[in-house]
């Protein structure tokens, strides 16, 4: 069975700074029909950036739509035409004040395709030196070292539930 669902149309309902919300009636593999609630985004990077050999950087910030500080890799959103490696260089000065002389492109997953086409877009950074903290003017964050065994300690006990942070740790070689 062909399992791809053909678009017949789209409603804009909502275009915000970040996200657009469409609703999208679809064609069923069967013939039917079905209207699919769809958050637009435009994807995002994320830094396993190396202090050292078994040390990387984690930035800790309050996230109002679940009301809890995190721990997460730097991360942040592509820029209407900005290359991916550019992002990842910007957001990793932006919220920890380092820059890289190695950028490695690692790999990329969805974040929660049953609603959202949002693609996150993992690098590793090397070879770290003093740039700039910068930022947005609504963040909020502090820079850590932590080991990576202590950051998998972290996650199996609950205390670290960022999801693209968990999913990077898949990709280290």
């Amino acid at each position: 069975m062909d399992l791809y669902e053909r678009t017949v149309s789209v409603e804009k309902i909502y275009e915000g700074k970040v996200l657009k919300l469409n609703i999208e009636t679809v064609e069923l593999p069967d013939g039917n029909y079905s209207e699919k609630e769809i958050l637009k985004h435009p994807g995002g990077v994320a830094i396993l950036a190396y202090t050292s050999e078994d040390t990387i950087l984690l930035v800790e910030q309050f996230r109002k739509p679940i009301e809890r500080v995190l721990f997460e890799i730097p991360a942040g959103k592509i820029e209407a035409n900005e290359a991916l490696e550019v992002c990842a260089m910007r957001e990793l000065e932006e919220e920890t004040g380092f820059k890289a002389k190695k950028m490695k492109y690692l790999g990329k997953i969805v974040t929660a395709p049953g609603y959202c086409d949002e693609y996150i877009h993992f690098y590793k950074a090397e070879e770290l030196y003093k740039g700039t903290i910068g930022g947005d003017e609504d963040e909020f964050i502090q820079v850590h070292q932590l080991k990576i065994d202590r950051i998998k300690e972290l996650i199996k006990s609950g205390e670290i539930i960022d999801g693209k942070t968990i999913a990077a740790l898949m990709l280290l070689e």
